[in-house]
């Protein structure tokens, strides 16, 4: 794969384009044509000029030119459709690349592993979809247009000259090496700025998004003003690269120009001379003059055109290279069963990516088929990690990890998963309905059922007191709900859907005594009659559990019931007694 470092070149850019042009080539070359005919339409004009100067301000014969302005609108008119088709198919071509480039990027998101996400920040993760797709087709399409039109009008100006006087237009071919040196040499500042453009913007929207959800705790500890200049401090790095940027799109913009404006300046300085001769007529030298001219603007955008190449190579580089990335290994083809046996863990070691020790350290666990256990130990024991595995977020560094005696990668992710829900501590609600909320998993669930499953989890007395009931909406991350509605609705949702493995992370450690009684006892049914898991810090709400799970530094230390545990007077009997005070 090629390194986020590594550039694509121009070749590759297009190359990786054409999947999503290739369905839109009927209007590509309709756009094409359309931008011909726009470029043609310079060339006509300045050549319409000719018999008018000729016949009608130096021959004085008026009948010789009296259709020439009629065919100056009738040129008009047409161009000015051209341009109208070329406007309209050009938008929708783009628009369409962006969708579909973005649809991908987002259906790369939901395929990669759990790992991307704890490696990489949301903000530049966002901003390949929000930005980069748009940059690619500004590289990918806008510069067509822009070659295909200016370069048409340029191409069809210069043979106009050529005819009017070839000698002439020879000196106008001195300047091309010279802008061509130029653009070349500033090309490869262009693109490092446009590289940390991209990666500034990722920045920003990172920050955005930590400033957006840490909201409340920004408050209370008085961060706006770290917060605010964080932000300042990448604006201002931001708007130092746009300026510099700039700069150099100007210089180079400038310096062409200056190459034209002393050519034209020496064109028109000899054509001045040749118009005392009989064979360069007045018509002919306003003729070239509006020719000249008319090149001016055209070559000025082809020589711009480099900063948007640029930008949008850097935006390819990111894009192409996401979408390349290596989703989850979904290579398993035997279906859980509806009603899983036993999960085992067999020498299992886990180290994260770029961890200087392991996870979990040669963990032999068995959970029998419909009991519960309960995962305590302090933080970074690896508690989290073990229940992690199970829905397979993470991969094995070694050892193997079975249900009912299978190794879990030989079963299909989506079936794997569907027999799983989880209930954590930080709640996942999505800014939509409770009703939508609750089905999440269960997309075909009736109305009777969500209200059943709200029943159960002791969330339906809150909700019909809502003025909108199951229809209300709960806000970005639930927000316009207190912790232990949340808590309800999730439990809610694993109720719905019913899945026999239940992983259970931490669901009460940060409600009051009032809200954990109440998810407590949604969470009593919840867990009857399946495989749980429990990760727990407050050890007052597994002591039902039928095994408890002690671990320090990714290892099991003891196991055993409640009692058990205390009698041994160990790390357990030590953490109880501890959040106890005896």
């Amino acid at each position: 794969m090629k390194k986020h470092s590594d550039f694509y070149s121009l070749k590759e850019l297009y190359s990786n384009l054409y999947p999503y042009m290739n369905k839109l080539l009927g209007y590509f070359f309709i756009s094409v044509l359309a931008m011909i005919a726009v470029g043609v339409a310079g060339p006509w004009f300045a050549a319409l000029l000719k018999p008018i100067i000729d016949n009608g301000f130096v021959d004085k014969n008026i009948d010789a030119m009296k259709w020439v302005p009629l065919e100056i609108i009738g040129l008009f008119i047409l161009r000015g459709i051209a341009n109208y088709i070329n406007e309209y198919t050009s938008a929708y071509i783009s628009n369409i690349m962006v969708q579909h480039i973005q649809r991908d990027l987002f259906a790369k998101m939901m395929m990669l592993p759990v790992s991307y996400y704890s490696e990489n920040s949301r903000g530049h993760t966002v901003s390949r979809i929000t930005n980069d797709a748009r940059s690619i087709t500004g590289a990918g399409f806008d510069v067509i247009t822009i070659i295909a039109k200016d370069g048409v009008t340029v191409l069809g100006l210069l043979c106009w000259l050529f005819w009017l006087d070839w000698q002439l237009t020879l000196i106008t071919f001195a300047t091309i090496p010279l802008i061509a040196l130029l653009v070349r040499n500033i090309n490869s500042r262009i693109r490092r700025l446009a590289s940390k453009a991209q990666s500034g913007m990722g920045e920003v929207l990172q920050i955005l998004t930590e400033a957006v959800d840490g909201a409340r705790v920004i408050r209370v500890y008085g961060g706006q003003k770290y917060e605010a200049e964080r932000f300042e401090k990448v604006n201002n790095e931001l708007r130092s690269i746009a300026v510099r940027r700039q700069s150099y799109t100007s210089l180079a913009s400038a310096s062409t120009q200056l190459l034209i404006a002393t050519s034209l300046s020496i064109i028109l300085y000899v054509a001045a001379q040749r118009a005392a001769h009989a064979g360069f007529t007045a018509g002919d030298f306003m003729s070239f003059l509006t020719a000249m001219l008319m090149m001016f603007d055209p070559l000025k955008r082809i020589t711009n055109v480099n900063s948007v190449l640029q930008g949008g190579i850097i935006a390819a580089t990111n894009v192409f290279t996401f979408l390349k990335l290596k989703e989850e290994e979904n290579c398993g083809t035997k279906i859980l069963s509806a009603d899983p046996g036993d999960i085992e863990f067999k020498n299992v070691v886990l180290r994260y990516k770029g961890a200087e020790k392991n996870a979990l350290n040669n963990l032999n666990l068995k959970i029998k088929k419909g009991t519960v256990i309960a995962l305590v130990g302090e933080s970074g024991c690896g508690k989290t990690s073990t229940a992690n595995l199970i829905p397979r977020f993470f991969e094995l560094t070694s050892g193997k990890l079975t249900i009912d005696d299978i190794d879990i990668n030989e079963y299909e992710l989506n079936s794997l998963r569907s027999k799983m829900a989880l209930v954590s501590q930080d709640v996942v609600l999505f800014n939509d309905t409770i009703a939508n909320n609750i089905k999440y998993g269960y997309p075909t669930a009736t109305n009777e059922q969500i209200i059943a499953a709200a029943k159960a989890a002791n969330a339906w007395n809150f909700i019909e007191k809502l003025s909108d009931g199951l229809q209300t909406f709960v806000g970005d991350m639930g927000m316009k709900l207190s912790g232990g509605q949340r808590q309800r609705i999730a439990i809610a949702r694993a109720l719905l859907k019913d899945a026999p493995i239940l992983i259970l992370d931490e669901a009460t450690s940060a409600l009051d005594s009032e809200s954990e009684r109440l998810v407590q006892s949604a969470l009593d049914l919840l867990m009857k009659n399946r495989t749980t898991i429990v990760i727990a810090h407050r050890l007052s709400t597994i002591e039902k559990a039928d095994n408890i799970i002690v671990m320090h530094e990714g290892k099991i230390i003891e196991q055993g019931t409640h009692n058990c545990l205390l009698q041994l007077n160990g790390r357990y009997a030590k953490l109880y007694n501890m959040q106890y005070n005896k």
